[in-house]
């Protein structure tokens, strides 16, 4: 139960645990880990989770006057909704993605980009989202590098280093909910 005195509640526990959830899933099929078949399961996780729940938080943080918050979470939760309209329309047949290779890959270097920016505002803020950030936007670089030039070694990688962010997303939301709950600092952030 919150306490009607306590500080107000953080939007960040529900986005990292939206993005984190979703990219590991993701990223476990990008390292090859599971089968590329395994696509489809991501989808609803995608829209659910990683898109609605973060585009959610992101409107909570406009409340909280939090311009670095509002941007990624609602960003990144369009990125999400992008991704699964991506993969049921093509698997539908409504887009032909069969030579849109390149075109993905320049978006995954596009969303590298605005990561890579979002990065730089992070050196003001805990060491945890630097992290995030800073192996998000060498995951988008990596897939997208691997996808435009057809390396799928490089994808892979990709899949790693987006598990390795995926997993400090959810560690974020852990330490969020249980710092909050604590009402002190039970798990670090920096």
């Amino acid at each position: 139960m919150a306490n009607a005195q306590g500080p107000q509640v953080n939007p960040a526990a529900l986005g990292l645990v939206g993005f984190g959830l979703t990219t590991v899933l993701l990223s476990l099929i990008n390292a090859g880990v599971l089968p590329k078949g395994g696509e489809p399961v991501v989808v609803p996780l995608a829209m659910a989770f990683g898109g609605t729940a973060q585009i959610l938080a992101g409107l909570m943080e406009v409340r909280l006057g939090n311009t670095f918050g509002m941007t990624a979470f609602i960003a990144y939760g369009a990125f999400w909704w992008w991704f699964a309209l991506l993969v049921v329309l093509g698997g539908n047949g409504v887009l032909h993605l069969n030579e849109a290779a390149s075109t993905i890959g320049v978006a995954l270097i596009l969303w590298g980009v605005f990561t890579l920016y979002m990065w730089i505002a992070t050196f003001r803020l805990p060491r945890l989202l630097f992290l995030i950030f800073l192996t998000l936007w060498i995951t988008f670089f990596l897939l997208g590098a691997g996808k435009l030039m057809g390396w799928e070694a490089v994808e892979q990688i990709g899949g790693w280093i987006g598990l390795v962010c995926g997993s400090l997303a959810l560690y974020g939301s852990f330490a969020f909910v249980t710092n909050s709950t604590f009402e002190r600092t039970v798990l670090p952030i920096g």
